[in-house]
């Protein structure tokens, strides 16, 4: 568990379920899935299916949730990309609209970064999103992370062409800049 404030990023559990089913997957399209690779189809899944899977979301090391004053906002995880590599790809949703733009992304994915980083023999933590996304991006910079990629008009959603964008971060840059450690 990490804490800043009145943000706490840590595990997730059995009793958080519910309300991550709300967040998730009650509605068929949620206001955060607009901003979150909306390019993917998105699906609502009864609450009994969902709970079904519950031990792939409680006590799991790739997924946590994010919480402020006890709510819960958002979650971040990760997954390999080719783990015997040990290239690791992390990801963050707020699925809260109001905390949108509060600094609770950046402030979630600073503490992850430093988590994966301090508990895994990573060279590189990165995150694909979209030129639509400028939010997103943005985070990224200031975390110190590079552009290492943007594969042009890739991503189609709601009649446009937009950008994928990979951010990635090595250790000895995260380590270097010592305002995040």
């Amino acid at each position: 568990m990490y804490q800043d404030g009145d943000l706490i990023i840590r595990p997730i559990k059995e009793e958080d379920m519910p309300t991550l089913w709300e967040l998730i997957y009650k509605e068929a399209a949620p206001e955060w899935k607009k901003w979150d690779a909306p390019y993917f189809e998105h699906k609502t899944i009864p609450y009994s299916e969902f709970i079904a899977k519950k031990e792939n979301w409680v006590n799991q090391e790739d997924r946590w949730l994010m919480e402020v004053n006890g709510e819960i906002i958002g979650t971040v995880g990760y997954y390999w990309e080719h783990k015997p590599s040990n290239w690791l790809e992390m990801g963050i949703v707020i699925y809260q609209p109001e905390y949108w733009s509060g600094g609770y992304g950046t402030k979630t994915l600073r503490f992850w970064v430093n988590h994966l980083f301090q508990t895994m023999p990573l060279v590189r933590v990165g995150y694909t999103t979209w030129s639509g996304n400028e939010r997103m991006i943005k985070v990224g910079e200031k975390l110190g992370m590079t552009m290492e990629a943007r594969l042009r008009k890739c991503r189609y959603y709601n009649g446009q062409y937009y950008d994928s964008i990979r951010m990635g971060l090595l250790r000895e840059e995260w380590e270097a800049n010592h305002i995040f450690n």
